[in-house]
């Protein structure tokens, strides 16, 4: 969404999602913004991150936590990954 090259400032597509403690391509939302139904915390891995040590694929670690998202609010930056561990927040949707 926004300020990226070829990405409408608006959203085109949604999906409900859950939070996952796998990393995997299957679990990739390829860059979404992320809409919190029912606020709390949400530990996410940014689009674009890579593991320290040279790994093109992120670890647990590498996440970040958002405290005290409210009830229908927008995740401010574009994500990759939600992870489980360390997330309440609920009624997740994923927006492209």
């Amino acid at each position: 969404m926004g300020q990226f090259r070829n990405q409408p400032d608006f959203g085109t597509s949604a999906k409900e999602i859950n939070s996952s403690n796998d990393i995997t391509k299957d679990t990739t939302l390829n860059g979404a913004c992320i809409y919190v139904g029912n606020g709390g915390s949400l530990k996410v891995i940014l689009t674009g991150v890579t593991a320290p040590d040279g790994r093109s694929k992120p670890t647990e670690a590498d996440a970040v936590t958002f405290e005290n998202m409210a009830d229908g609010s927008f995740l401010p930056v574009i994500v990759d990954y939600v992870i489980s561990d360390g997330t309440t927040a609920g009624a997740l949707i994923a927006i492209k």
